[in-house]
């Protein structure tokens, strides 16, 4: 693996809007190698045979049926609105100031 060098990391640091200083950009090249050589260690465990996958296991859908079942009307529901509704809406006094 080829060694990242202060230039390289100074140059993603600025990519990623990030301000290091002098020391923090010396500290920093050594341990991207080191990242940077773990995740290339990777691709040797990977075989060719084995399937990518998201999950160890399976995964299945655990909500219930979408049915169409009865339900209130719009009418019925606004009935118990503690203020005349509008529009078939609820009306609720605002709280983020006067803006629309």
């Amino acid at each position: 693996m080829p060694e990242i060098t202060r230039a390289e990391v100074a140059h993603l640091a600025d990519l990623a809007r990030i301000d290091l200083s002098d020391t923090e950009l010396d500290h920093l090249a050594p341990q991207l190698v080191v990242i940077l050589e773990a995740i290339a260690s990777i691709n040797d465990v990977a075989a060719d045979d084995v399937p990518p996958t998201s999950h160890p296991l399976p995964l299945t859908n655990v909500f219930r049926a979408d049915v169409v079942r009865p339900s209130l009307t719009a009418q019925e529901a606004l009935s118990g609105a503690p203020v005349e509704p509008e529009q078939q809406r609820f009306s609720v006094p605002r709280i983020l100031g006067e803006e629309a």
